[in-house]
This record gives structure tokens, sequence and C-alpha cells, in this order.
């Protein structure tokens, strides 16, 4: 039956309005009809030691996802998010990583959070030739896949740099320390740093008048902080992870004593600044809720969406710090990325990321250095009256922040 020219006019009208505005996203008309919705897989640590901070990553991810789909999702399809528990245990994590990429055939990976289950997943990432794009790597220089991407901006050689930034912090005192005490955890990227902290801190004249390791995943920090109190220190350097900084200044609370000036390297953000004993900490960070970085791309949107969502999930502490901010500058990376090469190719990708500077809420990465890395970007913040505020460098601080003595 043959169509009256007004419907074949009509229909020919559609069909180019149709084509018109999938041309206009980059995509051909079959690609789109044909296309299911583009998968991203990961893992996080749900449960485990590390769950207090898994949780906040989690609610990252789920503003990432939900903002791409509302503004359409990526190269036009919609964007899901394929989350596993890896438990904490980075053999769980490589295993999940296999199963993403082979069961699941997720299109794109994202790491999970710590530098162990990191790594792990890295290895899973080279097997498959997949692009990594993670969030909180510790060790540069074991990062020897060339398609592996970090936004925890270190630079190539932390365990130089990150200390030189926290002991030129505390020398701005007026009364700086002459003597330091350094306790760490054994976790893989904390304990690195902490090495490297004690040979700065010979290079800068602290004298080392204590050094202490402990297990991860110990729970018993009474002795140690005995040990901490006689010892005495100016300033004590907390090679921690999660909630073990908490616990330590729990046990020297018990014994009556507070350490003047403790810096600490990865703790749980919320559990720290909650505890009235945790008050004057100092700590590593990239991000922090107000100026100079709420100007940085995407930080508006991210603090009011990060707000809402921690509010309803009754997070101890509801504003954006750096593991927030790092983890949403992965997501934004991964963004970044495909918009601008139309792919999701892994090596378009990579190739991509290596060679252009992305701006992301933590800053403007670069990714052309030894092991991917571009700038340390570290900055130290510290705990007053219940907020995290950046306090050194000058240039990075908060509006009249400068760092104060408990």
């Amino acid at each position: 039956m043959r169509q009256s020219p007004e419907l074949n006019r009509r229909s020919t009208i559609k069909t180019l309005a149709s084509a018109l505005g999938y041309f206009g996203l980059g995509l051909t008309p079959s690609a789109f009809s044909q296309s299911g919705p583009i998968r991203i897989g990961g893992t996080l640590a749900l449960t485990g030691p590390l769950s207090a901070t898994g949780l906040v990553h989690k609610l990252v991810s789920e503003i990432a996802i939900e903002d791409l789909n509302k503004r359409g999702g990526l190269l036009g399809r919609k964007v899901e998010y394929v989350l596993k528990d890896d438990q904490s245990k980075p053999d769980v994590t490589r295993t999940l990583y296999e199963q993403l990429i082979t069961n699941d055939k997720v299109d794109l990976i994202i790491g999970p959070y710590a530098t162990q289950g990191i790594l792990s997943a890295m290895g899973v990432a080279e097997r498959y030739n997949k692009v990594l794009v993670h969030h909180t790597f510790g060790i540069p220089a074991k990062a020897k896949y060339d398609k592996q991407f970090p936004v925890w901006a270190l630079g190539p050689n932390p365990e130089k740099t990150v200390p030189t930034t926290a002991f030129d912090a505390v020398a701005t005192l007026a009364k700086p320390p002459k003597t330091i005490a350094i306790v760490t955890t054994k976790f893989a990227s904390v304990y690195f740093l902490s090495a490297g902290a004690r040979d700065i801190a010979k290079e800068k004249g602290l004298k080392e008048v204590l050094y202490l390791e402990w297990d991860f995943g110990n729970r018993d920090f009474g002795p140690i902080a005995a040990r901490l109190k006689d010892a005495a220190p100016d300033v004590v350097w907390v090679g921690d992870i999660g909630a073990e900084g908490n616990q330590l200044l729990e046990a020297c609370k018990k014994i009556d004593y507070t350490p003047p000036l403790h810096i600490h390297t990865f703790p749980s953000p919320g559990l720290m600044a909650q505890a009235p004993e945790t008050q004057g900490a100092l700590a590593l960070s990239l991000f922090e809720e107000h100026a100079p970085f709420t100007k940085n791309k995407g930080a508006e949107f991210f603090i009011k969406a990060f707000h809402e969502k921690a509010k309803a999930a009754s997070l101890p502490y509801q504003e954006v710090e750096v593991q927030a901010a790092c983890s949403y500058g992965a997501w934004q990376l991964i963004e970044a990325a495909v918009v601008a090469t139309k792919s999701l190719d892994d090596e378009v990708l990579a190739k991509w990321i290596k060679s252009n500077k992305v701006d992301t809420i933590v800053g403007k990465l670069r990714f052309d250095g030894p092991s991917n890395y571009g700038d340390d970007l570290m900055h130290i913040k510290q705990l007053q009256k219940g907020e995290w505020k950046m306090v050194y460098p000058k240039a990075f601080a908060a509006p009249g922040a400068s760092i104060q003595t408990i």
C-alpha cells in the first residue's frame, strides 16, 4: 500500500531529525540503537578494616553515575556501575577483577580503594590490557603497568616529597619541633611513606626518639601509647590508615597522654573528625571544602551532591575531603577521556590520558612522568574544632587558618 505524499514527507523529516540527533553525539544511528549501557566495573572495601573509607568511595561513585546519566550518559549511552565487595582483601580483589572482565564483561574498570587492592587490580588490568584509573595508590614506583593512571597526585617520589612538605609545615611554628617519634602500620603504602619520613626527619635535623611498627589489623595500641608517652617527642609521625589513628589516640587518652603534634598519613577523615582526642591532628590532603579548592572543576556541584548523599547515609563526617575528592576525580578522568576520544577502546583512552592534562576537582593532573605520575599536589591539613582545614602551604590554606598546637 503506497503512503500519501504527506506521510512520506513526515517520515522523511522524522528520519532526518533522528539522524541529526545521533550525529550530534558523534554516533551513527545504528551504533546508538544497537548499543546497551556502558558498564564500568570495580571493587571497594565495603566490609573489613578499610570499610569506613570504602563507604565514602561508594557514595561518590553513586553521585558520579547518577550525574552522568542525568546528563545523557557517555557517548549517548546509559552508564552502569558494577560494584563488588573486596572485603579489604587484595586476594579477593584480584579474583573479583577477573570476574568483572571475563564474566561480567564490563567495558571499563575503575580501581578499588587502597594501594594493595589497586596493585592486585593492576595485575589483572595488565593481563587483559585494560585501562585502570585509580584514586588511592601510594607507591608510584610499583605502578609498572603503562595503562594505569593515578588521581592521588603524590608525584613519582612521595617518600621524599610528602614528608618534606609535612616537616616544612611544622617548622613554621614559633617553636619548631626538635624530636620526633615515628610509629607506623606495616600496610604497604603507609610503611613506604614512613620509611621515607625517617630519612627526611634526619635530613631536617629532627632527632628520632622512638620508632615502632604494628601489623595491619592490630587493635591493641596500649603498648604503643605507653612507649610514646615515655619518649615524649615534640612531634609524632603516625603512619596510619583507616581507623588506626583513632585507636592510637584513644589509647593515649586512657593513659592521660596527648601528643603535642601528630601527623597522620591516611586516616579515616570522618572518624577522626568526630573524636575529641583527635583535635589538632595534622594529615595529608589534596582537597578540603574551602577556597581555593572550591574553585576547582566540578567542586561546587560535587560538594552539594555529597552533602545530600552523606546526610542520607548518616555518615559521621559529611564534608568533602581528600578521599571523596580523589574518588570523584577518578570518575572525572574517565569521563574526560571517553568524551574527548569518543571511544571505549583501552588503547585509544590510554594514549589520550598519557598525552593530556586533565582538570579535576583536585587540580590539573598530568600523567607523563615516571610511572604515569605528574606533580606532587599533596598539602597539609589540620583538624580544628571538628573541621578539617588546609593549613600548609600558605597559598592553599583555608582563609585565616594556620597550624595550631594543642
